[in-house]
């Protein structure tokens, strides 16, 4: 039996329909509706909401069906780090365009404050770079695959390792130039 079989069988024990299901765990009806046709999965909060609701375990919810456990953690995994991605990606665009502005509206406090922003910006950084170690993804190429769900083969794999070195080198030096070119437009600019 496939889990969205199962979530239909115990959500017709309780007597329940799709849309108070989807009420009690703070989905959509349509939501229920793809789990129970097997389109989609539900993440890991869902399961736990549902096994609980159900008054099973998740382990019984899923019943070994190691495919749509794997399915299910990989999502989550790409939902994870794409948000963290995009919270990387405003701090470093914030990083970039306030130095300038900081240090000629307030002076010197305004240099703190931007330092600040670094510490930050290049904290989450290192967060990021140990989520992509535990990923085992590094390169542009293994990212993309990764968040689109697919694999490299080894052949791919082993070109892109060999890369990952030059690659960090290549995006540091790409990242100091951006920020010395926009730090000089706004220089000029701000007066």
């Amino acid at each position: 039996m496939e889990l969205g079989s199962r979530i239909k069988k115990y959500r017709n024990e309780l007597n329940m329909s799709q849309e108070t299901l989807a009420e009690k765990i703070y989905v959509t009806r349509q939501t229920i509706s793809n789990w129970e046709n097997d389109k989609n999965y539900p993440d890991i909060n869902s399961l736990i909401r549902m096994s609980e609701l159900f008054n099973v375990s998740v382990d019984t919810l899923l019943k070994g069906d190691v495919e749509v456990i794997q399915k299910i953690v990989k999502e989550d995994d790409i939902r994870e780090f794409g948000k963290m991605g995009n919270i990387l990606s405003i701090l470093f665009i914030i990083m970039i365009i306030t130095p300038i502005p900081l240090v000629k509206l307030l002076g010197w406090p305004g240099f703190g404050i931007w330092g600040i922003i670094a510490v930050i910006s290049f904290t989450y950084a290192i967060i990021v770079e140990k989520k992509k170690e535990e990923l085992d993804i590094s390169t542009f190429k293994e990212i993309s695959a990764f968040m689109e769900g697919k694999q490299l083969d080894e052949i791919e794999t082993a070109r892109e390792e060999g890369k990952r070195p030059y690659q960090k080198v290549f995006l540091a030096i790409a990242a100091g130039a951006i920020m010395l070119i926009v730090s000089f437009i706004l220089w000029h600019l701000i007066p």
